[in-house]
């Protein structure tokens, strides 16, 4: 089975957004990057934007 790489993205955000990811990642007991893939996941799920998981990853 061939595993699937994930992609990197690099954005900026203000101190205090990421001062709120990094306390509900540790809230949570996640890597702020899985954090941020929950919450798009959730957002998506919440606006009927679907994911396609046809890439490896789960749903």
């Amino acid at each position: 089975m061939v595993a699937i790489k994930s992609e990197t993205i690099t954005v900026r955000i203000e101190p205090a957004v990421k001062e709120g990811l990094k306390a509900m990642a540790e809230q949570e007991r996640r890597s702020q990057a899985n954090m941020i893939e929950i919450m798009i996941r959730d957002y998506c799920k919440r606006n009927g934007i679907r994911i396609d998981e046809g890439n490896g990853y789960r749903s």
